[in-house]
């Protein structure tokens, strides 16, 4: 079977998500079959089960986490100069190539997890739109962005986490999020580090922008092209092509996770194979996964962005697997099971 192919167009794009494969089934019920023999009580590892039930899902009847990796997306934000953010832009390429030679947070949990990791910077130093006076994107640059995340998934992938780097992409999530499931400035958080002042500031900036943008709130894709940025249109594209590649996918941050909903938005069940890797100390990201009904592993205060918390998440991931491949069965270590009955 010939591999996906990166959507040129609109009429393309919308043709892959109405044509999306779930999971396997029946690998599903032989791993919660599995589960019912391990030597445990019944439920008692809680998430873990669900995870290696996921898993099962998503890639078949044996799933191994030999190629996992975590892929960050960098984009450049117009908004910035409208003082949303307590860093200047050129911060994004700096960090850029501070990833580059392995000195950001990043790296080193990829490191400690086992997990490869890559980094796409979408047009260095070009930044989006003045999204208060024309689109932040037009439909063939978000198209042009949302191809390369999509390219950039290896369909032999077990499981893979994005993230994120661009100064201002929080003004454009929270924005997103505004066209995607109502409300107004009030998505809006401190990002990098805002004071009170600065998050009315970057509440007041959203509110004009969905007013500069109404046509935002009825299309997903208009809000994506409208009030994102290059990074978040790669992200929807890489959740995308890992889903028509059967490959798992954890879900870092406030951003990410706005990215992706994009594809909630155009159909209810396009994350099913995605995990929420963690809930970020950005207010709107609880809000958000409260409306996407997702769950998230992890609740560390973390807020740094990056795919950190995906890649830590990654770690519960491999326990998970490592639980359901390598206990015995209650048969197996002689163990008597529960009872049947009550005496």
């Amino acid at each position: 079977m010939a591999e996906p192919r990166a959507p040129r167009d609109r009429v393309e794009l919308e043709r892959l998500l109405t044509d999306l494969p779930g999971p396997d089934e029946a690998a599903m019920a032989a791993a919660r079959a599995r589960q019912a023999e391990l030597t445990k009580p019944p439920g008692s590892l809680g998430r873990l089960e669900d995870l290696a039930v996921w898993l099962h899902g998503w890639r078949g009847p044996s799933p191994r986490l030999d190629r996992v990796k975590v892929i960050v997306f960098a984009g450049w934000h117009g908004a910035v100069r409208h003082g949303v953010s307590a860093y200047p832009a050129e911060v994004t390429g700096q960090m850029v190539s501070n990833f580059e030679r392995g000195g950001a947070a990043i790296n080193q949990l990829c490191r400690s997890v086992g997990a490869a990791l890559a980094v796409l910077a979408l047009r260095p130093g070009e930044p989006t739109g003045n999204m208060l006076e024309h689109p932040a994107m037009d439909e063939p640059a978000m198209l042009e962005a949302l191809a390369a995340g999509f390219a950039a998934v290896d369909p032999n992938l077990d499981l893979v986490a994005f993230g994120e780097m661009g100064i201002g992409n929080t003004t454009a999530a929270a924005a997103l999020c505004v066209a995607l499931f109502g409300g107004g400035g009030d998505w809006a958080g401190p990002g990098t580090g805002l004071d009170a002042a600065g998050v009315a500031r970057k509440a007041r900036f959203i509110e004009q922008a969905l007013d500069r943008h109404p046509g935002a709130r009825s299309d997903p894709w208009v809000a994506l092209a409208a009030l994102g940025g290059r990074e978040l249109a790669a992200i929807a594209g890489a959740v995308l092509a890992a889903r028509l590649n059967r490959v798992p996918v954890l879900l870092d941050g406030f951003v990410a996770t706005a990215a992706a909903a994009v594809l909630a938005r155009v159909r209810d069940d396009a994350l099913a194979h995605c995990c929420a890797a963690h809930r970020s100390a950005e207010p709107g990201h609880a809000r958000l996964l409260a409306a996407l009904g997702l769950e998230p592993l992890l609740d560390l205060r973390m807020r740094l962005g990056e795919g950190s918390g995906a890649a830590l998440a990654i770690a519960i991931v491999r326990a998970a697997l490592a639980c359901h491949a390598g206990m015995a069965t209650f048969a197996e270590a002689g163990v008597a099971g529960a009872s049947t009955s009550i005496r």
